[in-house]
């Protein structure tokens, strides 16, 4: 009979800290395999997500949104068009209460 591995399943934060400890470079990838029991295929693979997923963090945080060209006319007809909506709105009701 054939016993089956189960498979094993890693929490995301065992993959983070196998994962910046590659990417340091303190210990070879072989090296880091065999201290945490995985292997160094597994062990690149983590790297490499991490690396490619870095530049995510600090998308989007702070700083000027740039201005779309072409949202800004429209932008300003919508207001134009709110702003004489409300004129005429005042218009009719001024000449209601007028005598």
């Amino acid at each position: 009979m054939s016993e089956t591995k189960k498979r094993n399943v890693h929490l995301p934060e065992f993959k983070a800290k196998v994962g910046l400890e590659a990417v340091r470079s303190v210990k070879t990838i072989n090296q880091i395999g065999q201290e945490y029991g995985v292997h160094p295929v597994q062990v690149s693979q983590w790297k490499k997500e991490i690396q490619e997923q870095a530049r995510t963090l600090f998308e989007g945080k702070r700083g000027p949104q740039p201005v779309a060209a072409h949202s800004a006319p429209d932008r300003l007809y919508g207001e134009i068009g709110r702003l004489k909506m409300e004129l005429d709105w005042l218009k009719k009701k001024s000449g209601v209460s007028l005598p």
